[in-house]
């Protein structure tokens, strides 16, 4: 199995309420040091289609930092973790010592 099989795998186990950050997913998948190619993978696919929560990644730093586009916005990634139980702050932020799923 190919990396991005693996972070996709990863992120389809972690559970609603929680979060990891990219660069969590990337060690997960057997890459520690490729963060930014989990959202490279994330923009690629059809997270509809393979079922893929890529609204619970966000920077390790606890901010939604997502780039957007026409289907995945900032606004909407908050939304969804709020629908979840998640406090995200105006400036988009989280409390990430909270939120992140500790496998």
């Amino acid at each position: 199995m190919g990396f991005k099989e693996n972070v996709i795998k990863f992120l389809q186990k972690v559970p609603k309420g929680k979060v990891v950050s990219y660069g969590q997913a990337a060690a997960a998948a057997g890459s520690p040091r490729a963060a930014r190619q989990v959202g490279g993978i994330l923009r690629s696919i059809d997270t509809t289609a393979e079922k893929v929560p890529w609204w619970r990644v966000v920077n390790n730093g606890g901010v939604i930092s997502i780039k957007g586009n026409w289907t995945a916005t900032k606004d909407l990634q908050k939304q969804l973790l709020e629908k979840e139980g998640i406090k995200i702050e105006r400036d988009f932020s989280l409390d990430m010592e909270k939120y992140r799923w500790k496998k």
